[in-house]
């Protein structure tokens, strides 16, 4: 098999592999996609190398006129001192009542995005990760979160196998300069 041949069957599969979710994780059930909809702010999350360098990082969930869900992410780089942004598109990869979606930046391109912990009542906090374990983070649809809620989302998240030791807090926005 030539080499082209290779890569032309091992690319779908590494495409798949990028939307799971990670071993030992559940995603939420019974999930309402309506009260998600709305801003959200990160309030830690693991280190990674798409959001490296940034603070105050929030993603905006809203429909569009055909009813497909968007995204726009917005965060401060600190070593440019400018704000970025990037849109993308959100999809369920199940049912629409499972936590468990797909969203892409980048055309044909997604990634998982499994909530795996949800304030049920207000959907004011949410724990979300990638297929993998050192993807993840903790957001509120408040800029600010309380500290003992704080305390509480990290132990879930250590309880759920998480390394929670490596998690870093965010900058609230409003401590920022703006555009």
């Amino acid at each position: 098999m030539t080499l082209l041949k290779k890569l032309l069957w091992v690319f779908p599969l590494l495409l798949i592999a990028c939307i799971k979710v990670p071993e030992g994780v559940t995603v939420v059930e019974d999930f309402e996609l309506e009260r998600y909809l709305g801003t959200w702010h990160e309030i830690a999350r693991i280190d990674n190398s798409f959001e490296k360098g940034m603070v105050s990082v929030q993603a905006t969930y809203s429909l569009d006129e055909e009813g497909k869900v968007r995204v726009l992410n917005r965060g401060y780089d600190q070593a440019e001192g400018t704000w970025r942004e990037a849109k993308g598109m959100v999809k369920f990869v199940d049912t629409p009542d499972r936590g468990e979606l797909k969203v892409s930046f980048f055309g044909p391109f997604y990634s998982s995005y499994n909530i795996i912990a949800l304030d049920r009542e207000e959907y004011t906090w949410a724990i979300v990760c990638g297929y993998k374990p050192s993807l993840f983070w903790i957001l509120s649809k408040n800029e600010v979160m309380d500290e003992a809620l704080y305390t509480d989302l990290v132990a879930k998240a250590t309880a759920m196998g998480f390394d929670t030791s490596a998690l870093i807090r965010n900058l609230p926005a409003s401590s920022l300069p703006q555009p």
